[in-house]
């Protein structure tokens, strides 16, 4: 199965993939997308990163990174789980380690 597809412009998630990193079931990912509930940013890298983008979601409490080639195959993948604690706002920003 294809969990990613993209074409190095825009990429398309599957709900269980963002689903599975956020800890929520798929079902409430696209109202909490919608709604503002889970933050998105995607970063293209540069250097020796060109052809990679870097797409961060995060809700109040975990952030889900994926680094993904312009294929949309996923090369890393790392979660940020606060737990009942807020996520930190820097975890949310583009470029936050």
């Amino acid at each position: 199965m294809i969990e990613i597809n993209g074409n190095g412009a825009e990429f398309t998630v599957a709900a269980e993939v963002i689903a599975e990193g956020l800890k929520l079931e798929a079902s409430l990912v696209p109202g909490q997308l919608q709604s503002g509930a889970i933050k998105t940013a995607c970063e293209a890298g540069v250097g020796e990163d060109e052809g990679r983008f870097r797409l961060t979601f995060s809700n109040a409490h975990t952030r889900l990174r994926l680094i993904v080639d312009s294929a949309g195959a996923i090369v890393s993948r790392s979660v940020l789980d606060f737990g009942s604690q807020p996520l930190p706002p820097g975890a949310r920003k583009p470029g936050a380690v």
